[in-house]
């Protein structure tokens, strides 16, 4: 067996109603002068909270307001501020792009990390690893951490607070895991990966369980189930499972989709649900098998329920004409993109009429 290197989860994972307040103790042990990020301007009062805690406890904080998606530009300007403060931790609070950013900013600064998500949308409070956008938001890279937050807090308290559109945005993010890994990774013989894949399934069966119930009601124990599988469960089948159990064509297609342009902007996962759907129409089409022609007429219900977008209308581009589409289909199907991860062969072209192909029957589905 191949040596593998991973980096399966955060030091320690505090999770429950009111975890902020009850995990202070352990934010004073990891730093004195913590650089705290964040972008959103709904979640400010928050953050300021935040300070003010840390303050009563004798710890001096600055603050960094993102301008961008996790972009260079902005990782830049938070270092310097970093190392002209002597900051010796990164609080990163926000969603996705914000806890990529904390995250990639602590590696390279080789300082603790501490990751507060402000919503279920993504798992990247748990990951050792940050996308890279530009400054307008279009997908570059991913990068490998070399590890997981030092420290990961999970409110309730706080994250039921979230818009429904993030929790319903992470739940297409978190089922994609089943439909990706077990395409790419069902066949592994490596035991760690098996584990992961088997993960992904029952994660996939509770968010179809509990999925809607979660979505209609953040007071319930469907909203704790779904929340903590989203933010939580998901992040550690990445860890195990590692890069090749991460993706097929889902992310993938999500990267391309982020290089045009959009009347509303959709979240990470959204565009992943919908490259979903993209995935499976793929496999129908070279497969004998009518599994996935179920399961995605099965999503396309689900999808339904929490207003997630099931076309190319309702995911809101700017400009829908072929070029904008082969653009799209161009980037990711890249020579080093994980679409070829897929156990058929996949280029542009075939990737642009299977996105034509699937927008004519969504209008049937609708």
């Amino acid at each position: 067996m191949s040596i593998n290197n991973h980096s399966v989860s955060p030091s320690k994972v505090v999770r429950g109603e009111n975890a902020w307040i009850k995990s202070i103790d352990l934010v004073t042990q990891l730093c004195k002068r913590p650089l705290l990020i964040g972008k959103s301007s709904s979640t400010k009062a928050i953050r300021t909270s935040f300070k003010k805690d840390l303050l009563l406890r004798g710890i001096q904080s600055f603050s960094f307001e993102l301008k961008h998606d996790c972009c260079e530009l902005d990782i830049k300007n938070a270092c310097l501020i970093s190392k002209s403060n002597n900051c010796d931790a990164i609080i990163a609070a926000g969603g996705g792009k914000v806890l990529d950013a904390g995250k990639l900013i602590a590696d390279l600064l080789g300082i603790n990390c501490i990751t507060i998500p402000l919503s279920a949308s993504t798992c990247a409070g748990w990951t050792a690893l940050s996308n890279i956008y530009t400054p307008d938001g279009k997908f570059i890279k991913d990068v490998t951490l070399k590890n997981c937050p030092n420290l990961l807090i999970f409110d309730h308290t706080i994250v039921r607070t979230a818009p429904p559109r993030t929790l319903a945005s992470g739940i297409a993010d978190a089922v994609a895991k089943w439909y990706e890994s077990s395409l790419t990774s069902s066949t592994s013989q490596d035991g760690f990966v098996q584990q992961a894949v088997q993960m992904a399934r029952v994660l996939r069966d509770q968010l179809f369980l509990n999925g809607h119930k979660a979505f209609l009601n953040p007071l319930s124990n469907s909203w704790e189930i779904v929340a903590e599988g989203c933010a939580l469960t998901a992040g550690i089948i990445g860890g195990l499972g590692g890069a090749r159990c991460r993706t097929a064509a889902a992310h993938p297609i999500h990267n391309g989709l982020t290089q045009l342009e959009y009347t509303n902007k959709p979240l990470h996962g959204e565009l992943v649900g919908f490259g979903l759907l993209i995935q499976l129409h793929l496999e129908e089409k070279n497969s004998n098998s009518q599994l996935p022609k179920q399961a995605k007429s099965q999503l396309i219900d689900f999808f339904s329920q929490l207003n997630l977008p099931i076309s190319l209308e309702s995911i809101c581009l700017k400009n829908t004409t072929s070029d904008e589409l082969q653009k799209a289909c161009k980037f990711a199907c890249s020579d080093n993109s994980d679409i070829h991860q897929l156990p058929f062969l996949i280029n542009e072209k075939e990737l642009y009429n299977a996105i034509q192909n699937f927008q004519s029957l969504s209008t049937s589905y609708k």
